[in-house]
């Protein structure tokens, strides 16, 4: 790939975002946030598929087809060997919005 002003713009930037989460306590807080804002879409898009009947069952397949990906490609044997920042905060998202949806069919069901 050619060395240009945008290439090196975002290469310096993602070596400057890694420097900074290699605090534990930076990356505990930002997958803490991940984790709560996974929560809130989570409750979002039930709350927003729920009023419209007719979506149920598109949004219900693309939620599956998100979170199976993520699982794969976060749970594959290639990125057991490297840790990426970026992966393990979507992996992070994606449990806290299956734990809301979750929660959401315990809330419909009692």
């Amino acid at each position: 790939m050619q060395r240009t002003r945008l290439n090196t713009l975002f290469y310096n930037t993602q070596i400057r975002l890694n420097q900074l989460f290699t605090n534990p306590w930076r990356r505990i807080s930002l997958s803490l946030m991940s984790l709560f804002f996974g929560f809130f879409v989570g409750q979002a898009v039930s709350t927003t598929a729920g009023q419209e009947a007719y979506w149920d069952i598109t949004i219900a397949g693309f939620l599956i087809l998100f979170t199976e990906t993520i699982s794969r490609i976060a749970y594959s044997q290639i990125q057991k060997l490297k840790k990426n920042l970026w992966l393990d905060i979507v992996n992070i998202f994606k449990i806290g919005f299956v734990y809301s949806l979750y929660f959401e069919a315990l809330k419909l069901a009692s």
